[in-house]
């Protein structure tokens, strides 16, 4: 979203220019609570055109601006911009339109003239990151999936050298500290739902990462400039984030935020410890190995099975298991009496390329799938109810809910579908042509890929939600999966929310879409049968 980049010294900038001509106009409604608005929306929709873009060089006043030469090819990504220490020049990294290649250019600062360093390529897509980091030697620290996996690399005067390597993944590079010749990073190198942090001595031959964080918890890092400080911020399944200053070798200075579940704290009069159980059951492969999460409600008798939701996202780039807090909202749910299972599927992220390709071209067919093979492990666990499993989803997640009830009539209790993408040619071209291709050369991937061709096949109670100004997945998705329920004669209920977006927030509203939905699951006689009164420490 960034459209300039000061140069150090603040001596030029560099200036996106976007023209959004091409981009066709979409007409949608946004219906509030008092008013209906027309809105005229440039959205480019997988297939289309899309916007072009041009980088100018130029002095902080306007002059001396020149073009930077990104290619012949105009239908290109703009997708990262990086000044180089000595402020000379940049690195740009120029994307495909089909997102296969990522080209690192340099250009020069002066003329615009640019030249390709190297470039990272794939079978499927090259996953954009933050992680470049050009070096005062001229060298740029980067990463890439090219070994199957996202590792750090070293590019110096043309050649690129490993720094890391195994069967885990880079999560993000947070610093470098170039007086001490060390770099530093987030990864799940221990655990694959669990991320740390890491410190790497980069000029050091066969140097290993050492792990500066303790196991248990998801760490997410802030570091300064120099990369000698940081600001860490960690949770656990029973600890809410903890902030804290931190140096270089990891060790805690001072806490900004402890914390802790305790005496004032505005969760210590509702919270009871829950113990998750992190796991790994079989694909629909019948070979690899899903992370799991299952939670127990505390108030389940001994031999009595609890009813189960089951929540969804699957989508690409995300990772659905990861030992982080539960959230309040889960706490709830537990309180009630529900046990809650999420399964990270085939075509989600943190376990290399191989475990995420699968999906490629063919959304909505593994990652469906594998949830599926875990409703039939879930069924056998005996402590859960088989006949009460109900899933739930938001976004990729709604759509996922889509497609289970479609594959496995029968097998959910209920559905729960909140705003979900149903035809993807009404969604972006960035996200969508990544995961799906291009429409007109992959139609047959689009047309198994929506949500509408089966929706009739749906038996099992679906509540359908929607915000009606949503600028994201446009509301036109749930009126097109309305008509054809309609058409089929398929009972279905709905709630929509007027003035409402993508995301349906506000203390007042969260609480009336998690009501709904629980009065909805109540009156199909899945809720638990006796919900258990708020547990207090």
């Amino acid at each position: 979203t960034e459209g300039l980049w000061w140069a150090p010294g603040d001596r030029r900038v560099a200036v996106a220019r976007v023209d959004e001509s091409p981009v066709e106009l979409v007409t949608r409604t946004s219906i509030g609570a008092d008013k209906t608005t027309t809105v005229q929306q440039r959205y480019p929709a997988a297939g289309t055109a899309n916007a072009r873009v041009d980088l100018h060089l130029m002095n902080p006043d306007g002059s001396n601006s020149v073009k930077a030469d990104l290619g012949a090819d105009p239908d290109i990504y703009l997708a990262r911009v990086d000044w180089l220490p000595n402020g000379e020049g940049l690195i740009v990294q120029r994307q495909s339109r089909d997102q296969s290649r990522v080209d690192f250019l340099h250009v020069d600062a002066r003329t615009g003239v640019s030249a390709v360093l190297f470039s990272d390529t794939s079978e499927s897509f090259v996953s954009l990151t933050d992680d470049l980091k050009p070096l005062k030697d001229g060298s740029l620290i980067f990463s890439s999936e090219r070994s199957g996996y996202r590792h750090l690399y070293r590019w110096k005067a043309g050649r690129i050298t490993p720094l890391t390597r195994g069967d885990w993944q880079v999560g993000e590079v947070v610093g470098i500290d170039e007086q001490a010749e060390r770099l530093y990073f987030r990864s799940n190198r221990e655990r694959s739902g669990e991320y740390q942090f890491y410190a790497l001595d980069y000029q050091r031959s066969g140097a290993q990462p050492a792990m500066l964080t303790q196991p248990g918890a998801n760490t997410a890092i802030e570091m300064d400039d120099s990369g000698r400080m940081a600001i860490v911020s960690r949770s656990a399944p029973n600890q809410p984030s903890q902030v804290y200053l931190a140096n270089g070798r990891g060790q805690r200075l001072a806490w900004i935020d402890e914390n802790r579940v305790e005496g004032a704290h505005p969760l210590a009069p509702y919270f009871a410890p829950v113990t998750p159980t992190y796991g790994r059951l079989t694909a629909a492969d019948g070979k690899t190995q899903l992370d799991y999460r299952l939670i127990m409600p505390a108030s389940s008798a001994a031999g009595a099975r609890a009813p189960v939701l089951m929540t969804v996202y699957g989508g690409p780039q995300s990772q659905d298991v990861q030992t982080k807090f539960v959230s309040p909202l889960d706490r709830y749910l537990l309180q009630q009496g529900y046990a809650l299972f999420q399964v990270a599927n085939r075509g989600q992220a943190g376990r290399g390329v191989a475990f995420q390709r699968p999906s490629f071209k063919a959304l909505g067919t593994v990652e469906v799938d594998d949830q599926l093979a875990a409703l039939r492990w879930l069924r056998t666990q005996p402590q859960v109810d088989p006949a009460r499993v109900s899933i739930y989803g938001w976004s990729y997640g709604g759509y996922m809910v889509l497609k289970l009830l479609e594959a496995a009539p029968g097998a959910f209790a209920a559905g729960i579908a909140g705003a979900p993408v149903t035809r993807w040619d009404l969604y972006d071209t960035h996200y969508t042509e990544q995961y799906l291709g291009n429409p007109r050369t992959n139609r047959v991937g689009y047309d198994r890929a929506d949500a509408l061709h089966d929706a009739t096949k749906i038996r099992d109670p679906l509540l359908l939600l929607h915000g009606l100004s949503d600028d994201n997945v446009l509301f036109q998705n749930s009126t097109e999966l309305m008509a054809r329920l309609q058409e089929g004669r398929v009972p279905f209920e709905t709630m929509l929310y007027p003035g409402r977006t993508h995301a349906i927030s506000g203390p007042n509203v969260s609480v009336h879409v998690w009501q709904t939905i629980l009065d909805f699951l109540g009156r199909r006689g899945i809720a638990p049968r006796s919900p258990a009164p708020p547990a207090r420490s």
